[in-house]
């Protein structure tokens, strides 16, 4: 049964050191309040994994979560580089961090493979790149029925999907409006998952022709954080703050002004505040 917890008390149910977590959420519903609270809990040894790395992993990375990074693209989207990311991947700080890239098509087809339980996913992709040459989990198969040349990656089965959404009603269940990306296959992949809301309902509403529901028996818990997605934007909510994302090249430049907004906004904030975002 779906637990309805505080953001902390979630965090700490679902999430644990060495998981591999996938959190998604593609231009919108990015779920910064739940990837500051793993932060303010010490989380290490994660494998993150997501087909958009951007600012909320640049600032996990940083904090020393992570071991892997999982990913098809990776940047401060419209901006530039994620500092944070290519320190760790250029100098080992905070420590070295492992990587394993593939391209969007292959990342949504192992999350639909992990949620169907399959142990890999084929599709037509990767012919005539060289990617295969840097990561040894992109191999090639013969279809048996047509003797076609198949791209083949392992599926996607994190330990624990964390999303956030704009509802949920009392009984579990989650309404995602809006630019959908994967939130739907990462939580039926995953084992367990976390979901963050706008705000908790009697009546989800009825729902846009663009919009998922998420039954509650495939939620683990689900904690209440009004403006959970800021900076990213939550359709029918709030915009997206711009001005942060350009704001964050220059804070991410440099380590020591890096942890010192870190603190700040972060460490010492309370769990889901929106105040960390005033620059």
């Amino acid at each position: 049964m779906v637990a309805f917890l505080s953001l902390r008390d979630a965090v700490a149910e679902c999430v644990r050191d060495g998981d591999t977590v996938a959190m998604e959420g593609f231009t919108h519903l990015i779920p910064f309040a739940a990837g500051h609270e793993v932060i303010r809990q010490g989380r290490r040894d994660l494998t993150l994994v997501r087909m958009t790395p951007d600012l909320m992993y640049d600032q996990m990375i940083g904090m020393g979560c992570a071991r892997k990074l999982i990913f098809s693209w990776g940047g401060n989207p419209g901006v530039g580089s994620l500092h944070r990311l290519r320190d760790a991947v250029e100098r080992g700080w905070p420590h070295p961090l492992e990587l394993e890239e593939h391209s969007h098509a292959a990342m949504a087809n192992a999350y639909a493979a992990g949620a169907a339980g399959m142990p890999c996913a084929i599709f037509r992709g990767y012919l005539g790149t060289d990617l295969p040459e840097y990561n040894p989990n992109i191999r090639f198969i013969e279809c048996p029925f047509t003797g076609e040349r198949l791209a083949a990656i392992p599926s996607i089965r994190p330990d624990v999907a964390i999303i956030h959404a704009q509802r949920a009603d009392r009984q579990g269940n989650v309404l995602i409006e809006g630019i959908v990306g994967v939130q739907k296959e990462a939580v039926l992949a995953a084992k367990r998952a976390l979901v963050t809301v706008e705000e908790i309902v009697d009546d989800l509403q009825a729902p846009s022709p663009n919009s998922v529901i998420l039954p509650h028996w495939t939620i683990t818990a689900i904690a209440e954080v009004p403006g959970g997605a800021r900076p990213s934007y939550a359709h029918g909510y709030y915009k997206r703050d711009n001005a942060f994302y350009t704001a964050w090249d220059g804070i991410s430049r440099d380590r020591d002004t890096f942890l010192a907004w870190m603190r700040e906004h972060v460490l010492e904030a309370e769990p889901g505040s929106p105040l960390g975002w005033r620059v």
